[in-house]
């Protein structure tokens, strides 16, 4: 529910409303050039957009780190007792922003802001290239940005990289990731040994077919329209790496893409959607505000994972709409049964691209990128050398090596955008949904619903107990409030288990 208006509010909070609408309004400016360029725009636009969008971030940063709002702050501060729990929230999260932005220097902020705009097209061209070389100079700029910008913040003692964690996961450091990531290991890597022997007999040719992009365009509609995407309110196009974002809960858009393989597209577009139903869920009054977002990117995580793999590999989502799917892409997958369909999506096969994994071996490609992000950060490992270790790792951890560095170290974007501390959250994510998904089974007849058709219960409590409150709540007071638990990754393990021991 919305909070009652408070008719005695602080003035101080009110004019502070005002600059951050402004803020907002170059914030979503910014959103719309960055999805045009990994979208529409013609690739010899970068150059030009990236200056406008170093202009907008510029600005952004002025307001923010501006004395104005800063002694707005101060005051709504002194005035905390006229202020309801969201702009409490508000302001809270305007200081941690505030903290954040002010001590960059406002030419190293807009000159990072060109770059990466102008990062992510070299990136997609290294990587269609699959030269890693191509990509290094603009990566090694990066990287002493981000570290130099995290310097800026870190406290006594505190180390860089636990400095962009926090960006996106305030509760889990490296301490805390590096136990997590140990039960995991733990936990997984028997599993998969056991579950990729099985799988070897388990036939997915059929997923690979004369598929038409017009076919698996239809598909991924249907798919998103029937999770809970509402395209009254939403847009899906196509990138070279799928992603979602938002304007506010009335303008969220995704991405997809097609290539050979018709499970990637399918679950992709499953995926997409899980994150763009947290965001629609947003309550109005949240909405364009510091606090309209998702509460961490684990969270967020952990609902389009949630949606992609709790539901989406479940044999119950499938029963009511084989028969839709079928009938889109025809032969071969019209003669393929539903058994075997489920096998082959659910098939253990340790492979190259992460956005493609199967649950097991997941986390295993997320380790791979938080150890090398540990060394770029923390031991200043050679840029240049990064591939071959990014493909010792892989055949380490998975037992498989990189032809090419563009289903290697090339496949992701989130290093073109600066996103160092992002992969984590993925894993976490993971454990969060599994977590959830324990919890819901007591209190719901979950695969009922989904034989049922019914996502939309399910989807209506995830809306009511976590989409809701945007950032109000943090990730470990969502779990508390849902499960009645801290987090708990034994959660995690115990659903992999169930699924394929």
């Amino acid at each position: 529910m919305n909070e009652p208006i408070n008719k005695s509010m602080s003035q101080s909070f009110a004019k502070l409303e005002e600059q951050l609408e402004k803020a907002m309004a170059v914030q979503t400016a910014m959103i719309l050039f960055e999805w045009d360029n990994e979208t529409l725009a013609p690739r010899e636009a970068a150059e030009r957009t990236a200056r406008v969008i170093g202009s907008l971030s510029g600005q952004y940063l002025d307001i923010i780190t501006g004395e104005t709002v800063k002694k707005l702050l101060k005051q709504c501060r002194k005035e905390e007792e006229l202020l309801t729990q969201t702009q409490r929230a508000v302001v809270r999260e305007v200081e941690e922003e505030l903290e954040k932005l002010q001590g960059i220097p406002a030419d190293e902020y807009r000159k990072f802001a060109e770059l990466t705009a102008r990062a992510t097209g070299i990136w997609a061209d290294a990587r269609k290239k699959k030269r890693f070389d191509l990509f290094a100079p603009v990566l090694k700029e990066i990287v002493d940005y981000q570290k130099r910008f995290a310097s800026y913040r870190a406290k006594k003692g505190q180390k860089l990289y636990d400095v962009m964690l926090n960006n996106y996961e305030k509760d889990f450091g490296m301490k805390e990731l590096d136990e997590f990531f140990a039960v995991v290991k733990e936990g997984v890597v028997p599993l998969l040994k056991e579950s990729a022997k099985r799988s070897e007999t388990i036939d997915d040719s059929f997923l690979t077919g004369p598929y038409t992009e017009e076919q698996q365009e239809r598909a991924a509609r249907f798919l998103a329209e029937y999770v809970g995407f509402d395209f009254g309110r939403g847009v899906m196009a196509v990138s070279a790496h799928p992603f979602t974002t938002n304007l506010h809960n009335h303008d969220v858009r995704i991405t997809t893409h097609y290539n050979d393989r018709i499970d990637s597209s399918i679950f992709s577009v499953i995926h997409e959607s899980g994150h763009a139903i947290y965001e629609l869920g947003i309550r109005d009054d949240l909405t364009q505000t510091p606090v309209g977002q998702g509460a961490s990117m684990g969270m967020h995580e952990s609902q389009s994972r949630f949606f992609e793999n709790i539901i989406g590999r479940n044999r119950n989502f499938w029963e009511p709409i084989y028969g839709k799917i079928q009938e889109i892409f025809g032969e071969p997958l019209a003669s393929v049964s539903l058994d075997a369909f489920l096998a082959a999506v659910n098939r253990t096969v340790p492979g190259l691209i992460r956005t493609e994994a199967d649950e097991l071996s997941y986390c295993l490609h997320v380790m791979v990128r938080y150890e090398i992000e540990k060394l770029m950060i923390e031991e200043d490992a050679d840029i240049d050398s990064l591939p071959e270790l990014w493909n010792q790792k892989y055949e380490e951890y998975l037992g498989v090596r990189p032809e090419d560095d563009g289903e290697g170290i090339l496949q992701d974007i989130h290093w073109s955008q600066g996103s160092f501390g992002y992969f984590p959250s993925y894993a976490l994510g993971n454990a969060f949904g599994a977590q959830f998904y324990h919890h819901m089974k007591k209190v719901m007849d979950f695969d009922g619903l989904l034989r049922e058709g019914n996502i939309g219960v399910i989807r209506e409590y995830l809306r009511g107990s976590i989409h809701q409150y945007g950032k109000l709540k943090t990730s470990r007071q969502i779990l508390k409030d849902v499960t009645g638990e801290d987090f708990n990754p034994d959660y995690y393990i115990e659903y992999l288990r169930e699924r394929y021991q």
